[in-house]
């Protein structure tokens, strides 16, 4: 790229504008339309009628609409014993993409996605530590480089890029041996204002693990459950919090940060908080102090390879007893059905981290609760950098009740 002032990408379609400029009762009911197909994989005019209570005429006309912009797209008609036959519609993936830029204490990753979550492209980087400039740096690269093969109408399609990232990226330097002077750099620098200078489309921001629970929501597991915690394992613990099919970020955007809860440490003089005990960079630490490197716990999450031995054992053990008191304070509050753990290692450590947390429950006291049921996440390290991919279709195509989104470019 010549220069940082021009901008990447192109105007979007007219259909895919019309779609996402659009204001009143048809944009709502057009996104609740999607919305309920995205949730269901597919469904007929009828159904969707009866879900929504809108009429077949009007349910007619919009999912002709969706249709024609490229959203919808139709499947063979299903013949049953009477009637009409049934056509079903589901999401069509080349309907619209999006970008979600990772910013983590340890790496960084772009991802390129489509309308149902299929990652298209991606690419990942680690550092010590992140700076602003070599985010910067990392993002308009990357955006070139992945639009370089794209035709002009994918990328006419293109939604927007969502960063997630964590709030406050100054704190913790310690935890992370970043310079203090280095990480404090974030407490002046807007990164999403930076990237939409140079981008064509609309640019948002979210916390990162906010972004991960929502990439779950709407590619993952999370569609299956009504109420749920997520719990993501990454360089820090931390949360999100699903209530009634609707992801809910609270009053300052930070509901379910896990993280900070109270870990259970035997006697109030070894007070910890949850994220000193059941992060990733507890286990690098381990590793550092046997004179191992930690690197390939950043280069290769879906991989540590079989020779991390004892010290991933004590690390789950210790992450599954201290989860295990964090869950059940948190369902103490919420009374949700489901807990939902995923995480930036690979799917063996996240199957022996809950099956430990189920042991270490049933040694927790949790008379006057309900039930719960605690299960694996489905995206894995790619949850946050898909999650800032959704936040772009998130405010474009769906009908969640939550202002999110609205910081765009």
């Amino acid at each position: 790229m010549s220069s940082a002032r021009a901008k990447i990408g192109q105007k979007r379609s007219d259909g895919l504008s019309r779609g996402t400029n659009q204001s009143g009762v048809r944009l709502y009911n057009e996104r609740l339309v999607l919305s309920l197909i995205r949730r269901h994989g597919k469904l007929p005019k009828a159904d969707i009628a009866r879900m929504t209570g809108l009429s077949p005429q009007t349910i007619s006309i919009i999912m002709n609409q969706l249709e024609a912009d490229g959203l919808l797209t139709r499947g063979d008609a299903q013949r049953g014993r009477v009637g009409q036959p049934s056509v079903p519609y589901s999401l069509n993936p080349d309907g619209a993409f999006a970008f979600g830029l990772k910013i983590g204490r340890r790496s960084v990753d772009l991802y390129l996605i489509n309308f149902v979550g299929e990652v298209q492209a991606k690419l990942h980087q680690i550092y010590a530590y992140p700076t602003p400039q070599s985010v910067r740096d990392f993002a308009i690269a990357g955006l070139a480089q992945l639009q370089a093969d794209l035709p002009a109408d994918t990328i006419a399609r293109i939604a927007g890029l969502g960063i997630a990232a964590p709030y406050e990226m100054w704190t913790w330097a310690e935890e992370i041996g970043a310079p203090l002077e280095d990480i404090e750099a974030w407490k002046t620098v807007d990164i999403r204002a930076d990237l939409a200078r140079i981008c064509a489309w609309p640019v948002y921001f979210s916390n990162d693990i906010t972004a991960a629970c929502a990439a779950e929501l709407m590619f993952g597991n999370g569609a299956d459950y009504i109420d749920y915690l997520y719990v993501y394992i990454g360089s820090f613990i931390g949360g999100g919090l699903v209530l009634d099919g609707h992801l809910f970020p609270g009053r300052t955007r930070n509901a379910g940060a896990l993280g900070s809860m109270p870990a259970y440490a035997g006697s109030p003089e070894r007070s910890r908080q949850l994220m000193n005990v059941a992060s990733i960079y507890v286990l690098e630490r381990k590793l550092i102090e046997q004179g191992r490197s930690a690197d390939l716990l950043w280069q290769s999450p879906d991989d540590w390879g079989p020779h991390l031995g004892p010290v991933l054992d004590d690390w789950i053990d210790e992450v599954a007893e201290s989860l295990a008191y964090a869950i059940v304070a948190a369902i103490a509050v919420i009374d949700v059905e489901t807990v939902v753990v995923d995480g930036a290692f690979p799917v063996s450590v996240r199957q022996s981290i809950i099956e430990r947390t189920r042991m270490a429950l049933d040694r927790v006291n949790r008379q006057g609760l309900s039930a719960f049921t605690l299960v694996e996440g489905a995206l894995g390290s790619g949850a946050r950098a898909m999650g800032g991919a959704a936040i772009p279709l998130l405010a474009n195509f769906t009908q969640d009740r939550e202002v999110l989104f609205k910081e765009n470019g």
